[in-house]
């Protein structure tokens, strides 16, 4: 199940590569949507709108997650390439150490300041308890997110995307038959909703590890290796820190943003959670394909095989733009069937708010997949400075649109902020490709 990336043209080699990873992702984000269908339907609109208020932070800490599977990712990738065994067993166990210590850390300050960030970002009073009450369920459940992540980071490295599929397939199953006990039937409201997040999420992280720390027992070995290496810290860190930085930047953005909807009340605050919620599942869908990017240039640059980078970048592209099709025109066709898996008719103006994002942003999939696909080569390099340095004009020019735009046009003006941000961030990461110099080799266009 361990794929190398350096060989096949990437034409087919992506495809098989990228396909359990979509699923992947597809299953994660819809236990991820599950939690708020049935808070909306079950909890009413003041639940959704409370698991909704609390989103933005959790994704701060989703942050720190990513940044560790990304780091963990590259540096294992290129070890893979390079074939040095030992070296892919002592970064993996270094890349465990950091995060669990990361994880306890963040765990620390979330359980002491859950409320304050909730009231940083203005949420209303009528939903602010509840709101809380998710935050610090989830909270508990950091260390397996971090587990986890590290996990998936590593088996996407060494070219295995299918065992977090078969993970996830189980968690994403549990966690919303637990959603429809904890919620539907012992009435447990949005405490419901965080409990069973834990559980699907503990018990996904646990068979994870198991399973990759047997796994690399096989592929590198029954020689002892140290269980940290501070070259390998600092590498995984080069990566994992400027990706921390650019989630970080971009979830602070969120909860800017985030503070902006609640102004406009708890309506429209519950029409947001469930438009962000489908916004959300489709940017994670093409941020896998970026990720398979990363591996496939991490890889080739291990084995010396610079030349094949911007063949796997075309081909990226084509995917992507075909995995947005079918986003844009569900959103935006059937934006009012898609906020109907949230809300009831009643809630009239939560569906007219989430119909108007959804009919603005979805359009642009078709521009942000490129960018994300440029994402992928970029950290796959290691050129993190250009990879952060793409994102801030996008969250600066979100939030400052999102703020002039509002007294024009109320709560959508919000919405019409988002493709402001992506045109530029989008020219700003093509430029930054360019500028990594990686030439097309003809040859390998087998």
């Amino acid at each position: 199940m361990i794929t190398d990336l350096t060989k096949e043209h990437p034409n087919k080699t992506l495809w098989r590569f990228l396909l359990p990873m979509l699923f992947s992702v597809m299953f994660q984000q819809i236990y991820n949507i599950a939690d708020s269908m049935i808070a909306g339907r079950f909890a009413g609109e003041n639940a959704l709108a409370a698991v909704g208020a609390s989103y933005p932070i959790t994704i701060i800490f989703m942050a720190f997650a990513v940044g560790m599977n990304l780091g963990a990712s590259v540096v294992v990738s290129r070890l893979f390439g390079a074939e040095d065994r030992g070296g892919v067993k002592r970064a993996v166990t270094t890349a465990f150490l950091s995060s669990m210590v990361l994880g306890i850390m963040l765990t620390l300050f979330g359980y002491f300041f859950n409320h304050q960030m909730m009231k940083w970002i203005r949420t209303p009073q009528n939903i602010m308890a509840d709101g809380v009450l998710y935050l610090k369920i989830y909270i508990f459940g950091i260390i397996f997110l971090m587990l986890y992540n590290v996990c998936t980071g590593v088996f996407t490295a060494l070219g295995d995307s299918k065992t977090p599929l078969y993970f996830l397939l189980g968690s994403s199953a549990g966690n919303i038959i637990l959603d429809y006990i904890f919620v539907a039937k012992f009435q447990w409201g949005v405490s419901g909703v965080a409990w069973a997040t834990f559980i699907a999420q503990g018990v996904s992280a646990v068979l994870a590890l198991v399973t990759l720390l047997g796994r690399l027992q096989k592929f590198a070995g029954e020689e002892k290796q140290p269980w940290f290496d501070k070259k390998l810290f600092a590498q995984i860190m080069a990566i994992a820190i400027p990706s921390i930085l650019q989630q970080s930047v971009l979830s602070v953005g969120n909860l800017f943003v985030q503070g902006i909807v609640n102004q406009f009340g708890s309506a429209v605050v519950a029409g947001y959670s469930g438009a962000i919620k489908l916004n959300t599942f489709a940017i994670n869908i093409f941020m896998t394909l970026g990720s398979c990017l990363s591996s496939y240039t991490a890889q080739n640059i291990g084995a010396g095989k610079k030349e094949r980078i911007p063949l796997g970048f075309r081909t990226g592209v084509k995917l992507s733009e075909l995995t947005a099709l079918p986003f844009v025109i569900l959103y935006f066709i059937f934006s009012r069937q898609m906020m109907g898996l949230f809300l009831g008719a009643e809630s009239v103006e939560a569906i007219s708010a989430g119909m108007a994002f959804l009919k603005i942003v979805s359009p642009w999939y078709f521009m942000i997949v490129i960018k994300l696909m440029t994402d992928g080569i970029i950290r796959g390099s290691g050129a993190m400075v250009y990879f952060v340095v793409a994102t801030v004009p996008d969250l600066i020019l979100r939030i400052g649109f999102a703020l002039v735009l509002t007294k024009s046009f109320g709560s959508t003006g919000i919405w019409m902020a988002w493709p402001f941000g992506w045109i530029v961030a989008t020219t700003l990461t093509l430029i930054f490709y360019r500028k990594l110099g990686y030439k097309n080799d003809k040859s390998s266009d087998f």
